[in-house]
């Protein structure tokens, strides 16, 4: 069972540090105050994990098993490769054995039984070179992708609502039959054809927002369990 953390980490340091003021502007302090005691950053570095991203993966997959039985995952937007550590772990993904592909245009330090690609994942290129490093069958596709911030909000969200489409699309596509599909999006803001498209090719299509994600943020996870495969293409064609 995923356990919330405490306000105490195992050093018995409280949380509640201040950030002394400096060259820092007001809202950057403030930002810096909260990451520093929020006690899931806390809990990643004790437990090895590369950021406080784990834990959202962990507590929906506590939940919801999608993780169960995975053979091969794909992680999209990986940087900087929590959610790939989990993947790795859950398939006894190895160097040799690699189970495991992951994209992000930002850098990534390598992981053991990771394929990472340094490539953005909108390049045409990115699905076929996905594919060929997982070398086999995804049983899961993950998304934690989102664009980067322009400061209007509006634009912002558009731009990762589009990722969360595209990479339903490229689930779609690839996964393996009874496979699951999981993105990060924004409340409220799922368009109704990607989900008619998910509610079409899964069994079950809900959002969900994990504890560990932070309640004043507009952050939920679009969840696509049981995928029914992939028709024909001759069947697909008569259609």
């Amino acid at each position: 069972m995923t356990k919330p953390p405490m306000g105490v980490n195992r050093s018995g340091r409280k949380l509640g540090q201040k950030v002394k003021k400096g060259k820092l502007k007001a809202s950057s302090r403030r930002w810096l105050e909260r990451h520093i005691n929020d006690p899931y950053v806390q809990r990643a570095k004790l437990e090895g994990f590369r950021a406080r991203a784990a834990f959202k993966l962990l507590e929906i997959d506590e939940k919801h098993q999608i993780l169960k039985g995975a053979k091969r995952i794909i992680d999209l937007g990986a940087a900087p490769g929590s959610w790939s550590q989990i993947a790795a772990k859950v398939t006894n993904s190895t160097d040799a054995d690699a189970r495991v592909a992951a994209i992000d245009f930002l850098e990534i330090d390598p992981l053991p039984g990771v394929k990472f690609l340094h490539l953005d994942f909108l390049d045409p290129d990115a699905p076929r070179l996905l594919m060929e490093a997982l070398g086999g069958t995804p049983d899961v596709v993950l998304s934690d992708m989102a664009a980067p911030t322009t400061g209007h909000q509006r634009t912002d969200h558009l731009r990762t609502m589009h990722l969360c489409e595209v990479a339903a699309h490229f689930a779609v596509e690839v996964l393996a039959e009874g496979g699951h599909f999981l993105a990060k999006t924004f409340q409220g803001g799922t368009e109704k054809d990607l989900l008619t498209m998910l509610k079409q090719n899964f069994r079950q299509v809900l959002h969900v927002k994990p504890a560990s994600s932070r309640a004043e943020s507009v952050e939920m996870f679009l969840l696509a369990k049981g995928f029914k495969g992939r028709k024909p293409a001759e069947e697909a064609q008569e259609e």
